[in-house]
């Protein structure tokens, strides 16, 4: 029995394996902490929660729109005026099941096959997988600590070239944490000025977890903001993970593009979800604005007990709930029995020895780092770090 040869093109997600891995050892009865998952611990807020109860009850059981609702489509159109200053129509809103189909669906929408798309390192997993679905090529720019896991503009340009149709990046950057600043975005709109065949896709799915001040959009820029293509959703700010909703803003032209993509895969989002997503972007953001106060002090306390563990080196986060400290002193080093080689025999070693789950920087892009999460309790991050640090100075 012969599969399709496009299975042979991308990688099942680190994240997902990490995860499955640790589950595995918790039905053996092995207590593991999960510091691998991008997920908030915290509830759906009750406004939301209770939108989806009255939707139930009303009966929005039905069949919906491929773009989504239009009162839905509107809301996102208001929630980017009042959060980001974006001036948008409904018809340039797409609403998916989940951020990362409105990225395959950004990136099938205008990648042919051998198309470049440039991605600076570290990325979350799927950027790279999904433009090698696409049949396009991925042009990683590698970062570094020092520039706080930015591109610079001197980077971007070197990396374009005449087969290059996009960029692709976040900000809040899931695993660095990284932030872009109004002015380093600036900076790299004038790169992109001088080439304007170039589209943006710009990952906004952490917007709220930010602990540096306002968010900024690169939609922000008017001559730019029709080759951008937002992407954003409700899983982490608003804690629903599991409702899968994810929205696109974009030129009516992409829009409609993406639509016709999503009209022949999954077509409309589930019906309850979308009346919840009305009552998360329209409603208060409170819970969302304590949820990051909580990750705020989970960021400090992590900060503190891996500054005490020798041989890692961790740059402090400004957005998102991960660490992605820089662990390759590590390498070459044993146990005695388990030689850590690469970020991979790492976060297997921590796994296997400390039973706490992590995911390996070479999935990112970063092959000297490893993604710990910070989406969990203050007692299980201790827990687990300690642990860490114990089995770490058993390697010599």
């Amino acid at each position: 029995m012969q599969l399709s040869s496009l299975l042979d093109r991308f990688a099942e997600p680190e994240t997902l394996k990490m995860a499955k891995l640790g589950r595995e050892l918790r039905a053996q009865g092995i207590d593991v902490i999960d510091l691998s998952l991008g997920e908030p611990d915290f509830d759906t807020p009750k406004h939301v929660k209770d939108a989806a109860i009255k939707a139930i009850e009303d009966n929005w059981s039905h069949y919906t729109p491929v773009p989504g609702f239009l009162d839905l489509r509107e809301a996102v159109v208001t929630k980017l005026k009042r959060d980001n200053q974006l001036e948008y129509e409904p018809t340039q809103i797409v609403v998916s099941t989940g951020a990362k189909q409105s990225l395959a669906n950004a990136i099938l929408a205008i990648a042919d096959d051998g198309d470049e798309v440039i991605i600076p390192t570290p990325y979350w997993v799927t950027y790279s997988e999904l433009v090698k679905i696409a049949r396009g090529k991925v042009v990683e720019v590698r970062t570094s600590p020092e520039s706080g896991f930015k591109i610079s503009p001197a980077q971007l340009e070197a990396a374009i070239t005449p087969k290059t149709k996009a960029f692709l990046f976040s900000s809040p950057c899931n695993p660095s944490g990284a932030v872009y600043s109004k002015e380093e975005l600036t900076a790299l709109a004038e790169v992109f000025r001088a080439h304007p065949d170039i589209f943006i896709i710009s990952d906004e799915i952490y917007e709220y977890i930010n602990y540096v001040g306002a968010h900024q959009s690169i939609a922000q820029f008017d001559d730019l903001k029709d080759r951008v293509i937002i992407v954003n959703g409700l899983s982490k700010g608003f804690a629903m993970t599991g409702w899968r909703l994810g929205y696109t803003a974009s030129n009516v032209q992409v829009a409609k593009a993406m639509e016709k993509i999503q009209g022949q895969t999954t077509s409309g989002t589930c019906s309850i979800t979308q009346r919840a997503a009305i009552a998360a972007l329209t409603g208060d953001l409170q819970p969302s604005r304590d949820m990051t106060a909580e990750f705020t002090r989970r960021k400090k306390r992590v900060l503190e007990l891996v500054a005490e563990i020798p041989g890692i080196s961790c740059a402090e986060p400004e957005g998102a709930f991960y660490i992605f400290p820089d662990v390759h002193a590590f390498y070459g080093k044993s146990d005695g029995n388990i030689t850590i080689k690469d970020s991979a025999d790492f976060s297997m070693y921590l796994l296997n020895t400390a039973h706490v789950s992590s995911v390996m920087g070479a999935a990112f892009g970063e092959p000297n780092c490893v993604r710990f999460s910070f989406a969990n309790s203050i007692g299980n991050i201790e827990k687990g770090w300690a642990r860490i640090k114990e089995a770490l100075a058993k390697l010599k």
